[in-house]
């Protein structure tokens, strides 16, 4: 990445819905997280896998207007030279967190500080809504997705095992959060 360029985060507008799905780049799967509860506190360990392979989740065909002008959700939309690098899609929950829906950003960005960027901008759109912090779901063979949650300040909550059932491939959905002090 060019250091000498600057990186412009966008409210999603009509003009911009085309490049929604341009973020939804491949990761690598290369470990996971293995979440344990005692005396009511999470903590986890990881777990590297003797082999990696790539994974892309499907593109999003949401009604991307409800994410417009709209005080209970929001999309914003990262770029560099006027090409779409990343995104993140927030939402206000029922109990007073900043949901991320999703947050992405394009292989070649990643580590550049993008989605730090992003999750800055959700966190200043959810204070704006006195919400009390912010809260994602994630798998648990997505190390490098975990990793940097924890590295933005989120700490484990939660694990479910049975949310993904339909899905052989994963065994356990983790939940961070990150409330505001």
């Amino acid at each position: 990445m060019d250091r000498e360029s600057t990186i412009i985060i966008s409210p999603l507008n009509y003009d911009l819905i085309e490049d929604i799905n341009k973020t939804n780049d491949s990761f690598v799967i290369y470990g996971r997280v293995v979440p344990s509860l005692q005396s009511g506190r999470w903590s986890y360990t990881e777990e590297l896998y003797d082999e990696a392979r790539e994974t892309r989740f499907p593109d999003d065909n949401l009604d991307w207007s409800q994410y417009i002008n709209r005080e209970e959700q929001a999309l914003f939309l990262a770029y560099m030279n006027n090409t779409c690098i990343g995104q993140i899609r927030i939402i206000k929950d029922w109990n007073r967190l900043c949901y991320i829906e999703n947050i992405a950003t394009k292989k070649d960005y990643r580590g550049s500080g993008v989605g730090k960027l992003l999750l800055h901008k959700a966190e200043a759109w959810a204070k704006q809504r006195k919400l009390i912090g912010m809260s994602l779901e994630a798998q648990d063979d997505n190390l490098g997705a975990c990793r940097f949650y924890v590295k933005q300040g989120f700490i484990l909550g939660g694990a479910d095992t049975l949310k993904q059932s339909y899905n052989p491939n994963i065994e356990t959905t983790l939940y961070w959060y990150k409330l505001f002090k």
